[in-house]
């Protein structure tokens, strides 16, 4: 009777209220993100940044107003995709995934920082909530997720300790007995096999993963290869939009190291995202909810681009969008923790 699996644990109420209060309070990070961005090209911001400028210990930072607007907004979007990445981990967290509380752990912390930007009250909070998972009685639920054994083939079976009898010479003449009938029965492997059927939304995601990750890369280097033939385009647009640049101490050569690092970031998140997606296809938990998140991080950072004039980024949003709503399906979720879609 070991052997017998046991009944799933009933999740605490401690898990429910930290899930939750991730879940709000990152949509409540993401809107408050929004907002800023949107204020900081206000003039009453512009005098705020001028004011703090002007005095100790703002004017001991060396920096420029619209350098310190750049680095609110640049701080800005990282709280917004930590939160959005916190979200979807949240939910994942209901679903008792130890995968998604140790990355929520994660995310936590660069989310509590720059929150401090948008509304540290909410942001810390939040990072409250993911330390409330890792508190009696949070942790033995989680400890116990996917410890439980499963039932052997015959292991209900009764047990006789009565010894088998010698056949007697009677039985020796006997016709042997006829075969039995043909079953209705499922053989064992089949249904193993009905249980292990991939669902067709993960090969879905995956295919959007490859072919947004591929276009993506191929972008990214076209452009690398361009600027480092014509830098003068992006110096160029760069003075610009930004005429205060040399003053500021932003070199030429700085902004061109900058961009190619910043791309050459790009393409080894896209590339991570496709390695990511095979992984899926191979049926790893944790594979999944880094993709999730990667996908809705994704899904944020076109919708910001898409809202400072890159209208060909609207494609990007849908497929990552699309990745992240297939990959939470409940019958990908099921298939993924061994239960049949």
């Amino acid at each position: 009777m070991s052997d017998v699996k046991q009944p799933t644990p009933a999740r605490p109420r401690q898990v429910t209220l930290a899930a939750w209060l991730i879940m709000v309070g990152s949509v409540i990070v993401v809107a408050m993100v929004f907002d800023r961005v949107g204020a900081l090209h206000t003039l009453e911001t512009r005098k705020s940044v001028e004011k703090f400028l002007a005095e100790p210990p703002g004017s001991d930072l060396g920096v420029g107003v619209d350098g310190v607007l750049t680095l609110l907004r640049v701080v800005s979007m990282v709280a917004a995709g930590c939160a959005t990445a916190a979200a979807i981990l949240g939910y994942q967290v209901l679903r008792r995934s130890r995968s998604a509380r140790l990355a929520l752990t994660v995310v936590a912390v660069p989310l509590f920082l720059t929150g401090m930007v948008t509304g540290g009250f909410v942001s810390s909070v939040v990072a409250a909530a993911a330390l409330m998972l890792w508190l009696q009685p949070s942790r033995d639920w989680f400890q116990d997720a996917g410890t439980t054994a499963a039932p052997r083939i015959g292991a209900l079976a009764p047990r006789t300790s009565a010894p088998v009898d010698a056949p007697t010479p009677a039985a020796w003449v006997a016709p042997p007995a006829a075969p039995p009938g043909p079953s209705t029965a499922v053989p064992p492997t089949s249904r193993a096999g009905a249980a292990a059927a991939r669902p067709p939304a993960v090969l879905t995601a995956s295919v959007l993963t490859w072919v947004c990750s591929g276009l993506a890369a191929i972008g990214l280097v076209l452009t690398a290869v361009v600027l480092a033939l014509d830098p003068d385009m992006l110096l160029d647009e760069a003075h610009k939009q930004r005429p205060d640049l040399a003053e500021q101490g932003v070199s030429d050569d700085m902004l061109l190291a900058v961009s190619f690092v910043m791309i050459g970031a790009l393409v080894v998140w896209c590339i991570a995202a496709a390695v990511l997606a095979v992984l899926v296809l191979r049926r790893i938990d944790w594979a999944r909810i880094v993709l999730v998140v990667s996908a809705a991080v994704a899904a944020l950072v076109s919708l910001a681009g898409l809202v400072m004039g890159g209208v060909p980024l609207i494609l990007m949003l849908v497929a990552a969008v699309g990745t992240v709503v297939l990959l939470v399906r409940p019958d990908v979720s099921a298939w993924f923790r061994g239960g049949t879609p």
